[in-house]
């Protein structure tokens, strides 16, 4: 159970490809956005879609792959764990963050 503490899987779909940076230190960093959809009937019984954005952030051999392979509107499945962190802006106001580190991913859509 120790294993589900924090523990994130989406299915979704690319907002915009990968922006990969590369630090001094060798490390890389992709980041991007999947969307995810779902849908339900309301009170009235009408279908209603829903549709959430999720930040992702993928590090060192994941950001490579992700840099070589994907593109804006594939499908992906991520495996990850949930990150808060905040930030000040340039002229001192607190921004809040939440993003998902991946561990894993697998590319469902084809070439």
């Amino acid at each position: 159970m120790a294993n589900l503490r924090n523990s994130v899987q989406l299915i979704g779909r690319l907002g915009k490809d990968p922006e990969v940076k590369t630090f001094d230190t060798g490390k890389k960093l992709a980041t991007f956005s999947i969307a995810t959809n779902s849908t339900y009937r309301n009170q009235k019984g009408e279908k209603v879609e829903e549709t959430q954005w999720h930040s992702l952030v993928l590090w060192d051999n994941l950001a490579d792959i992700a840099a070589q392979y994907l593109k804006k509107g594939n499908e992906i499945a991520i495996e990850g764990k949930l990150v808060h962190r905040t930030y000040e802006t340039s002229t001192g106001e607190k921004r809040y963050i939440t993003e998902i580190s991946v561990n894993d991913m697998v590319m469902l859509s084809g070439k």
